[in-house]
């Protein structure tokens, strides 16, 4: 069983809970580590995002609980950085890439918001074609390990988050626009996310990325590493034994971890 989490919001920016209160619940769940990875500020979307002010009050609040607890359990301090931000990331442990939006026609739409408000984008900037906004969206994802010199690709599928709900699937092109983003991924050597967010909160049956994706990452060489992308204490380890059991389906047999500041591996 999965014993860490580096993808832990606060209240800091969307989360429910103090950093404290997430140190907590990771050691009554026996954690070896946990990362915390608020977002970062984008101008088009300020209501989830830190501020560069709330953001340097977060640093020094995540480098005491890091004394503080220094002999129970390793805290980082990360940030989860989005495609189109441009704070600086070098003052954190370690950083997630992720793609929260695409740029159409001179607008900027959330792909994981609300099922109304992707499927509303899909219709005015697509024309409700759905694959041309994922085809859009994974562009963008090929990209984010450069844009974002991330440490860890973010829920890499998130664009199909309310897929379900809506009633989209996993079309020829879709996949076909996953599968470029992958190889141009995978020689940077940075794992992808198994994130489990969106289950917690009702969104997917199954973690980021999909099972044909999970299988397509295997077959191209890259790594994984487990998150629950929590927003919610009670949710820190969610599905993680469900997400194992799909990582091991598609080929897996070892996951990345963070341990004394350094990614390394575990078997799984």
């Amino acid at each position: 069983m999965i014993k860490c989490n580096y993808h832990t919001h606060t209240a800091y920016c969307d989360g429910e809970d103090k950093p404290e209160e997430l140190v907590k619940a990771a050691l009554e769940k026996g954690f070896f580590a946990l990362g915390f990875s608020g977002h970062s500020y984008t101008q088009m979307d300020k209501d989830f995002a830190m501020t560069p002010e709330k953001a340097a009050v977060y640093r020094t609040e995540i480098a005491e609980l890091k004394e503080k607890y220094r002999d129970k359990i390793e805290i980082l301090c990360g940030i989860e950085q989005d495609y189109f931000s441009e704070e600086p990331t070098d003052c954190y442990d370690y950083v997630i890439g992720s793609v929260h939006y695409v740029f159409k026609n001179g607008e900027y739409a959330a792909v994981d918001n609300t099922a109304e408000i992707i499927k509303n984008a899909v219709q005015k900037l697509y024309g409700g074609d759905f694959d041309a906004l994922a085809e859009d969206y994974f562009s963008l994802v090929s990209d984010v390990v450069r844009k974002t010199s991330a440490d860890i690709i973010g829920h890499f599928d998130l664009v199909s988050k309310y897929s379900e709900q809506n009633g989209w699937g996993e079309s020829g092109r879709f996949l076909a626009a996953a599968e470029r983003a992958v190889k141009s991924l995978v020689p940077y050597g940075k794992p992808f996310e198994i994130n489990t967010g969106a289950m917690a909160r009702g969104r997917r049956s199954v973690p980021y990325p999909s099972p044909a994706i999970l299988r397509m990452i295997k077959e191209n060489g890259g790594d994984i590493i487990f998150s629950s992308d929590c927003h919610d204490k009670n949710f820190l380890d969610y599905g993680f034994e469900e997400a194992q059991v799909l990582a091991e389906s598609a080929g897996f047999r070892r996951a990345a971890v963070i341990k004394n500041g350094k990614f390394s591996f575990i078997s799984l």
